[in-house]
């Protein structure tokens, strides 16, 4: 990836198909959240290509909010990308309601690499280049106060991996 981002791989034992199906329904997303702020989805559908939008209903440090992601990148069982933005003014700066809905510039999203017949390198990638060095330098501590980017990250995908091989 250009820029600076965080990268994250796993081999999960399932084929790059039943993998992509769950990271294409944000509904499932929960599931395999390792940063445990994921509360829900607003909207129950699943994303079918760029331009599509999810809503999620997040928690962080006491406090719930939604957030707006816009898909920015789709290729079947391949790439699926998302650019998160203020889905209420409480993430905005300023607490500014005609923020709501403006993109920060990062984005979320994973990588999937066939790996024989039927296994697949997920690559979970944070793309963090329009924020400030010093917020993320190192993986430093994610913003749940508990773990780090990287270790979300891992855990997010060891969830994955339990899910697509149970």
């Amino acid at each position: 990836m250009a820029g600076k981002a965080f990268e994250v791989s796993r081999r999960i034992d399932a084929p790059a198909a039943s993998i992509f199906a769950i990271l294409a329904s944000p509904q499932r997303h929960q599931e395999f959240d390792g940063s445990d702020m994921l509360r829900g989805v607003d909207v129950d559908s699943p994303i079918s290509g760029v331009g599509d939008t999810f809503i999620m209903k997040m928690h962080r440090l006491g406090d719930d909010y939604l957030m707006l992601n816009y898909v920015v990148e789709f290729e079947p069982d391949r790439r699926i990308f998302w650019e998160p933005a203020p889905g209420d003014s409480s993430r905005t700066p300023g607490n500014d309601p005609t923020k709501v809905g403006i993109p920060a510039g990062y984005r979320w999203g994973y990588i999937l690499a066939p790996d024989g017949d039927d296994a697949t390198v997920v690559t979970e990638v944070f793309d963090y280049s329009p924020l400030a060095d010093e917020l993320l330098s190192g993986g430093a501590t994610w913003i749940n106060g508990k773990n780090t980017v990287l270790e979300s990250m891992a855990a997010s995908l060891a969830k994955l991996d339990e899910i697509c091989t149970e």
